[in-house]
């Protein structure tokens, strides 16, 4: 089927309906993060078990630098890993991982009992599912982790941010990790009809990027179900 017969206007409907039918801020976990609903000790419980996300993030974002086959995209590619790795574009200069750590701290958590969490079920089929997926193909990797995971981070981050100073005290600069994914992970999962019309070409193609999104989505709520679960565990 020739390239302008693909209907991209359709595949972007579709995961917008996916986002909307599970979308981050609307889950029980995030929802009493942003209102200040959790105790110190819980918020403490949850930001080992997220560790899961931000600490390994070369995991994820790095084989599709290396994967990736168009040379302008593999730039693009480059400066989100760069980011996450230096922090150069939007943290000055301060590694995204050390942020997180930053916030465990705030409540805390050492970098070292950070890094030697236990995690739950729902973390540990996270890691999975997106380690896959990014080594897969890059098709399917970074329809997965850009257009499913960072495009849920927008509009949510900002407010956690917000909650972990007005109820959690936390300073600005121990809060910058969640302000500064609210526009990072903007730039980072922007886009998408660009990623379509340059790497999928057939309606199978589509079909990969539609059920990547949705995976991810799914398992990104089953993540944040498995958390509550833990968090709720804590008194």
């Amino acid at each position: 089927m020739p390239e302008q017969s693909l209907d991209y206007a359709a595949t972007l409907r579709a995961i917008e309906a996916i986002h909307r039918s599970k979308p981050r801020g609307a889950h029980t976990l995030w929802i009493a993060l942003m209102k200040g609903g959790l105790s110190r000790r819980q918020v403490a419980v949850f930001l080992r078990q997220f560790s899961v996300v931000p600490l390994y993030n070369h995991n994820y974002h790095g084989p599709l630098y290396v994967s990736c086959p168009d040379a302008r995209w593999r730039q693009r590619l480059a400066n989100v890993v760069y980011e996450e790795g230096a922090g150069g574009l939007y943290a000055g200069g301060i590694p995204h991982y050390l942020l997180y750590l930053r916030v465990g701290e705030a409540f805390g958590v050492s970098a070292q009992e950070m890094y030697a969490t236990e995690f739950c079920a729902g973390a540990l089929a996270w890691r999975g599912y997106f380690e896959n997926a990014s080594r897969h193909s890059f098709l399917e990797g970074f329809a997965t982790l850009a257009l499913g995971g960072e495009a849920q981070v927008p509009g949510v981050s900002g407010r956690v941010s917000e909650a972990m100073i007005r109820h959690y005290g936390l300073t600005a600069e121990q809060a910058a990790f969640y302000t500064v994914h609210e526009d990072a992970d903007r730039d980072h999962s922007g886009g998408a009809l660009e990623f379509l019309q340059t790497f999928a070409h057939t309606p199978g193609d589509l079909a990969v990027v539609i059920e990547a999104v949705r995976g991810a989505v799914e398992v990104s709520w089953l993540l944040y179900q498995d958390i509550w679960r833990v968090v709720q565990e804590v008194s």
